[in-house]
């Protein structure tokens, strides 16, 4: 039988320590979360473009990222793209590029499983009462995608966040780069780890929950509420063509 003396002192003490390295590793997740939510509607429409040459752009930049590891593409970013450009990122810069590459990538393809969606009566509704591309995006099928795909959305977060421990490795002070070092110190790689991961699992956990929580909601049928909305786009579209 092992026996281990537990010491979870070294915890309390660096406290402050592990609170300043989550504190990083939340800025990189909501920066790269606000960014690929952004930059992942343009791609998305992108992807769908009747256009061949911008389909396949789009296309392979999204195969690119979703077929390679993450690890990879931040050391790629690290120290690969500086030997071709000359240009020396930080490592928080390149953690950021990187992570936000790749969400944008999966990030796109959720966005594109929810346009598909959008009945295609509305979108011709739209363009009876004369609304440019950008606000048959705006006012008809974004809002409706997005409502649909939030438990895809709060699952590519989750597991995003998950992954921001992979910039420790390029030197980012972030929790797990701070863990890394504390256990280095202090010969207690159980205790800090165990600690970092519940950090990890108390963070992800509740937003787990509540994306179980909106799939069974969408699965049991529950969409009278729901039934109004894309009359009510309609309605705001109506509202902007006749401006």
């Amino acid at each position: 039988m092992i026996n281990y003396d537990f010491n979870w002192s070294v915890v309390t003490t660096n406290l402050d320590r592990l609170m300043a390295g989550l504190g990083t590793t939340l800025e990189i997740a909501l920066i790269t979360i606000v960014l690929s939510m952004i930059l992942a509607i343009p791609v998305a429409s992108a992807r769908m473009s009747e256009i061949d040459v911008i389909r396949w752009i789009a296309q392979f930049y999204i195969e690119i990222f979703r077929c390679t590891p993450l690890l990879v593409q931040l050391f790629w970013i690290f120290y690969a793209l500086p030997a071709l450009t000359g240009v020396t990122l930080p490592g928080f810069a390149s953690a950021i590029i990187a992570l936000t590459l790749n969400l944008t990538a999966f990030m796109a393809e959720a966005y594109r499983s929810g346009f598909q969606s959008v009945p295609i009566e509305q979108i011709e509704a739209g363009k009876m009462l004369r609304l440019t591309s950008l606000q048959r995006l705006r006012y008809i099928i974004l809002p409706q995608a997005l409502r649909q795909q939030v438990p895809v959305i709060l699952s590519l977060n989750i597991s995003l966040f998950k992954d921001t421990a992979l910039v420790s490795t390029i030197a980012v002070a972030d929790l797990m780069f701070i863990t890394n070092t504390i256990s280095a110190q202090s010969y207690r790689a159980l205790e800090v780890f165990t600690a970092a991961a519940i950090i990890y699992f108390a963070i992800a956990f509740p937003v787990s929950l509540i994306t179980s929580y909106l799939e069974r909601r969408m699965q049991s049928g529950q969409k009278t509420p729901g039934r109004r909305k894309p009359l009510r786009a309609l309605k705001e579209a109506t509202v902007v063509a006749a401006k």
